[in-house]
């Protein structure tokens, strides 16, 4: 097995039993496993970002009317299939937030979006894994609250790595 089925199958077990997990109950009943595209190399970046001078906070409405805040930290721009793409990379009281949705988004994923946690790495640049790519807990239950991905994380193109949409309850 790779490094990601392995996490994936981590993953799974966590959603299957965890007394954490965000399925309910009767969720992990039925639970058969999470749905992922195939790993994709193509999309598992470093990244260059330039960071914003100015950093400013932002504030992200969530899934359920609150709010959080974060601050603007950099953009970074990459190709997925010949297209050009950018992306805003947040970062937190847990280190870097990057919410995105792509055009898949409402078919194949997430409609309100995925997340990751890019990696900071020698020489100033950051890994961006999309096969990492996950949907937020909210997508599974709607008692979660979740940040919604701004405008400015919003991209025409597909990201065919990561997880897909789940087949569940929660916020669609």
């Amino acid at each position: 097995m790779t490094d990601l089925e392995i996490f994936r199958a981590e993953k799974d077990r966590f959603f299957a039993s965890h007394p954490q997990s965000p399925l309910t109950p009767e969720q992990q009943r039925n639970f058969r496993g999470l749905s992922y595209f195939p790993e994709n190399t193509g999309l598992r970046l470093e990244v260059t970002v330039d960071k914003i001078p100015q950093q400013e906070q932002v504030t992200m409405q969530t899934s359920t009317g609150g709010t959080q805040t974060y601050t603007r930290f950099g953009i970074f721009t990459f190709n997925v299939d010949g297209q050009e793409a950018a992306l805003t990379l947040y970062s937190g009281e847990h280190g870097y937030f990057l919410p995105f949705v792509d055009s898949l988004a409402g078919a194949e994923t997430y409609g309100a979006g995925r997340y990751l946690e890019p990696e900071a790495v020698e020489g100033g640049k950051y890994v961006v894994d999309f096969n990492l790519a996950y949907n937020p807990y909210c997508a599974y239950n709607d008692l979660y609250s979740c940040p919604l991905t701004p405008w400015e994380n919003r991209l025409k193109v597909p990201i065919w790595a990561g997880e897909k949409a789940f087949e569940g309850e929660g916020h669609q």
